[in-house]
């Protein structure tokens, strides 16, 4: 027994080498990517706080609402990308091109409709959100200039969805970190005035934002179109009318997440609607906090997207198991990662805070949520890479109701109760985040843990999804 144990384990070690190499060679490229934005990001909110508190709570004023409005692609994105996974796991690129085609023409559809929409109302949004005297003018020139550039945005998302599903991580990474990096110098000349451009400060700041998504989506098209390397390069000649079974599919898959984001959005606005009553130094202190928070939401969502790819990919040709085991791993080395971000938070939370202001009191409080915000590490860890587990099954539907859980009643609801109840401003605002994050993990845990997602491809394809339970 013993002896047939050892085999046992050494075929197991055997089939987990090349499932290690291919989880890190999709991992990889997205890991640097999203680590790469999340800098860039970092970087981007530190040369606006240089113009003063009232700069950086104007930004950040108004980036839940953009994450709002781009929720529904959340839909198209997600269940393309699941199908996408799906066909080429089951060796059918010309079903994959297709998908890739159809994406592209409702995104560009849809983007252009939600760039109106933004620029239009941007002054409603932001007087929603809580703009001040001292910070109304600035976020409603930032919105309206970012939200023109909206239409680029959605149809790079939704090449990348495409070209993730299909394993080629490699594209996105190059030409989003390449595009960051012209928003930072972008940044550095239009909110400064450098090298003979004029200071336009936090118009600045816009101007290079929606300029740099421009050149990202540019790169993106000229790679699903010229590019010999491409496994879904398309042709301007092939067959652009709405396909209405894949559009089907797509959104019985993605319409779950549009909703799920639809929530998760909705209920961050409310959330740093309820924060920015705490006033500019509060608001800014929880900005920065947000800002450096994704340094540990970036590694955990590059692993969910190779569990979305590799659990799709496997589920397209079949097996299960495979899926499972790809799922697994990537949960335990995605955890790894974020108990050693977490231990960065707490050793240089007051250090990394001091990059973005001058001003001791919000840097004190920003200090204070980063070590809040590691205890939550492992929570989110678990919920981001089991999530995207579920999404490459086609089992969009337990991440919404995690979110349901967690962002309402427990982020907004607990946030309201802790700060406006018990007075215990932001760290009260903040002990409700990580709790958030445990509920939708403990959500996303137990149905993975159910096994029935395995078997909600074939459902989908049959328009059984939501007799799946």
């Amino acid at each position: 027994m013993k002896n047939l144990n050892q085999r046992m384990r050494k075929i197991d070690e055997h089939y987990s080498r090349p499932m290690r190499r291919e989880m890190l060679r999709i991992t990889w490229p997205a890991f640097i990517e999203l680590v790469m934005i999340t800098l860039f990001g970092m970087v981007d909110m530190a040369m606006v706080g240089r113009l003063g508190p009232a700069a950086i709570a104007a930004v950040g004023l108004t980036n839940q609402p953009f994450m709002l409005l781009l929720a529904i692609f959340a839909a198209v994105n997600i269940g393309g990308t699941a199908l996408v996974a799906w066909n080429v796991g089951g060796n059918n690129l010309d079903k994959a091109k297709a998908t890739t085609r159809q994406i592209i023409m409702v995104n560009l559809i849809l983007g252009l409709a939600i760039s109106i929409l933004g620029f239009t109302v941007a002054d409603a949004i932001v007087r929603f959100m809580g703009a001040g005297p001292d910070t109304l003018g600035y976020s409603r020139i930032y919105f309206q200039i970012v939200a023109s550039g909206l239409i680029f945005q959605v149809l790079m998302m939704g090449i990348t969805a495409c070209l993730r599903g299909a394993g080629q991580t490699r594209i996105p990474m190059a030409y989003n970190v390449g595009s960051n990096l012209v928003n930072v110098f972008g940044n550095y000349v239009l909110i400064y005035g450098k090298f003979g451009f004029p200071r336009w400060e936090v118009a600045g700041a816009a101007v290079s934002t929606a300029a740099a998504r421009l050149l990202a989506c540019l790169a993106a098209l000229f790679y699903i179109y010229f590019s010999r390397r491409s496994e879904l390069k398309i042709s301007f000649k092939d067959d652009y009318r709405f396909d209405w079974e894949i559009i089907k599919k797509i959104f019985t898959v993605g319409l779950p997440s549009a909703m799920e984001q639809f929530v998760l959005q909705s209920g961050l606005m409310l959330f740093a609607k309820i924060v920015a009553g705490l006033g500019t130094a509060g608001f800014a202190a929880h900005q920065i906090g947000l800002n450096i928070s994704g340094m540990s939401f970036a590694p955990s969502m590059a692993f969910g997207v190779a569990a979305t790819t590799l659990v799709g990919q496997s589920l397209g040709a079949g097996d299960t198991e495979k899926a499972e085991k790809y799922a697994r791993l990537i949960r335990r080395v995605a955890m790894a990662t974020a108990g050693f971000i977490g231990l960065i938070f707490i050793l240089f939370s007051h250090p990394l805070a001091r990059l973005y202001t001058s001003d001791a009191v919000v840097a004190g409080m920003a200090g204070a949520v980063l070590k809040i915000l590691a205890l939550a590490q492992p929570g989110q860890s678990t919920q981001i890479t089991l999530a995207g587990a579920l999404r490459g099954a086609g089992d969009t539907m337990y991440p919404l109701y995690a979110s349901i859980m967690g962002i309402w009643f427990f982020r907004v609801g607990a946030t309201f109760l802790f700060v406006n109840v018990f007075g215990w401003g932001l760290i009260g605002a903040w002990i409700a985040l990580v709790t958030d994050q445990y509920i939708r993990s403990a959500v996303i845990y137990f149905r993975f843990r159910s096994g029935k997602w395995k078997y909600l491809k074939t459902r989908v394809g049959e328009g059984k999804v939501k007799a799946v339970c």
